[in-house]
C-alpha cells in the first residue's frame, strides 16, 4: 500500500494509476490523515462482450452483429435550436 498527499497525487496521477493497474493500493492523505483510497477496479480487463454477457443471456441487451461503420451514421434532424446555439446562449 502506498500513501501520498493530495498535492503529490495531483502532480503524479498517471504514475499512481499505473501502480494501481499493477495491483497496488494508494491511500490519499490530507495533512497526514487518510481521506480516500484508489484501488484497481474488479473486472477491469474484461471485454465489453464479456461484461455484458449476463444481460445478453437475460435478454436485456442485444449486441450488434457487426461493428458500426462511420458511413452508416446519419445526423438526425430535430426541431428547435442547435445544441451549439443553446450552449453559446447559456454561456452568455
Amino acid at each position: 500500500m502506498i500513501s501520498a498527499g493530495v498535492k503529490e497525487v495531483k502532480n503524479k496521477l498517471s504514475q499512481f494509476l499505473a501502480r494501481v493497474k499493477g495491483g497496488e493500493e494508494v491511500v490519499i492523505t490530507e495533512r497526514g490523515k487518510p481521506i480516500a483510497r484508489i484501488v484497481r477496479e474488479q473486472g477491469a480487463d474484461k471485454s465489453i462482450r464479456t461484461a455484458l454477457g449476463p444481460l445478453v443471456r437475460k435478454g436485456m441487451v442485444v449486441l450488434p452483429g457487426r461493428g458500426v461503420l462511420k458511413e452508416d451514421l446519419r445526423p438526425i434532424e430535430v426541431p428547435g435550436k442547435s445544441v451549439s446555439a443553446m450552449v453559446a446562449e447559456d454561456r452568455r
